[in-house]
């Protein structure tokens, strides 16, 4: 008797598995080095089988175009092979799934469910903790220019005085007011370090991020130029900022554009620079990408491979009249220099995906700008006390190329109050590392070096006096 209602429970089992429906929307939480990205598989019907999409909320992507669907023996297996993506996973008796998201040589354990799933809270040492010992203002000012409101956060180390101020300004790609990544909270710990120390701070969510509106994708490194330009506008009508002591600290990208803005804003009293660029965007591109590749045990002749593909097309973007010219000069560039043998159409397919989505990085209002511009060209009219400082192993922003271009260009403005400093040990978010790899970034606890972070601290108190 036991026996047979033990068999019967096993085939209710089976059956109840099996009536499982695959379609709908599948979410999970995709962890890799340090970062949770939400992923959402759309699964459809069709009359020959199954047709998904792939959605990352987080990144502001939707309906991405899955190439092959298929569910069978409890089974499901997708693959995107214009971004090298596979994933793979068993459907349950408990109906969710349990696989396995692959892209490129990184494999990542992914877990699906039908139900929401919610990203694991993540705190790091450095993160202050409320209540702030200071004032803290959610405010929102017009950039008047584009026709949009920016939202951020102003604290003042106390509700009522008159204070010098620093505008943050973040990095490239969609950033927060606390120019939030990999678990970190750059912004939000130098804000809170600045505040208790006299100095006040205003950061903001980046155009079409979080709480301020605009357009994200269309906007180039000008564009969010003005966007912190309309910042020190509005710290101008504020009765608690000292309207002669506003300065600008940008971060990466962040350090392209305080130059700009100083360079024609006599309101701006300083700017610091934290891993700003002082090369052409095009040099810094391929520095960068050998710098990294090398670090991560890329072959140098696959190096030299890559930097010399790179360099015809960053030729092909610098000499472009229009954008879709652009597009059809880099398509037939990308044709010509591929050797690859393709033997099926899943993989000409692919291919020409792979291609085409190089094409529309490449061919971006941002990227096209980032690689035409020059920050000399501001640098060398920039006249307020500056002060710059990189990672000696940062590998993004190298610093001896950068800082050396970056004091030349102040000479030829004739600025009388430069500093620039290389910090041992430290990569390109100014964390205390090991070999400055990207790959490092989120495993590191430590959020942003208190020396970095002394020394910004200390300069600024000169410079407002």
């Amino acid at each position: 008797m036991k026996k047979t209602t033990l068999f019967l429970f096993i085939i209710l089992v089976s059956f109840t598995t099996f009536a499982q429906d695959i379609t709908g929307s599948w979410n999970g939480i995709l962890k890799v080095q340090g970062t949770q990205l939400r992923l959402v598989f759309n699964i459809s019907k069709t009359d020959t089988g199954f047709t998904s999409t792939m959605d990352s909320p987080d990144q502001k992507a939707t309906g991405i175009p899955i190439t092959t669907t298929t569910f069978e023996n409890y089974i499901l297996k997708l693959a995107i092979p214009m971004g090298s993506i596979t994933y793979e996973g068993v459907l349950g008796s408990d109906g969710n799934i349990v696989g396995t998201f692959k892209q490129g040589p990184l494999t990542i354990p992914l877990n699906l469910s039908k139900g929401l799933v919610e990203k694991e809270k993540i705190v790091r040492p450095q993160d202050p903790i409320k209540p702030y010992p200071y004032y803290s203002e959610d405010v929102i000012f017009e950039n008047s220019k584009a026709g949009i409101t920016l939202a951020g956060t102003l604290t003042l180390p106390t509700k009522e005085g008159n204070f010098p101020v620093v505008v943050l300004i973040t990095g490239s790609g969609p950033q927060n007011r606390d120019e939030e990544l990999l678990g970190h909270k750059p912004f939000l710990v130098l804000s809170d370090f600045l505040t208790k120390n006299g100095i006040a701070v205003l950061r903001y969510d980046d155009r079409g991020i979080a709480e301020s509106k605009g357009d994200f994708k269309t906007a180039t490194t000008a564009d969010f130029a003005d966007d912190a330009a309309a910042a020190v506008a509005y710290l101008q009508t504020r009765k608690e900022i000292n309207s002669k002591k506003i300065g600008l600290m940008g971060h990466s990208e962040g350090g392209l554009i305080a130059p700009m803005v100083a360079s024609t804003n006599k309101s701006v009293a300083f700017i610091v620079l934290l891993a700003g660029t002082g090369i052409p965007g095009d040099a810094l591109l391929l520095l960068q990408k050998a710098l990294i590749e090398r670090a991560e045990g890329t072959t140098e002749a696959e190096i030299q491979q890559g930097q010399t593909s790179n360099k015809g097309a960053f030729e092909i973007v610098k000499t472009a009249k229009t954008t879709e010219q652009l597009k059809t000069d880099l398509a037939l560039y990308y044709q010509k220099i591929d050797n690859k043998k393709l033997t099926t159409e899943d993989e000409k397919t692919a291919h020409n995906q792979e291609i085409k989505s190089i094409v529309n990085q490449l061919s971006s209002p941002w990227m096209h700008y980032f690689i035409k511009y020059n920050p000399a060209i501001a640098l060398e009219k920039v006249k307020c006390p500056v002060l710059a400082i990189n990672g000696a192993k940062d590998l993004q922003v190298p610093p001896t190329e950068n800082l050396n271009a970056i004091t030349t260009a102040l000479t030829k403005a004739k600025n009388k109050n430069i500093t620039t400093k290389i910090l041992p040990n430290l990569n390109h978010s100014f964390q205390e590392c090991t070999t400055g790899s990207p790959t490092e970034y989120a495993d590191i606890q430590q959020t942003f070096s208190p020396t970095a972070m002394t020394i910004v601290l200390e300069w600024i108190k000169v410079q407002t006096k």
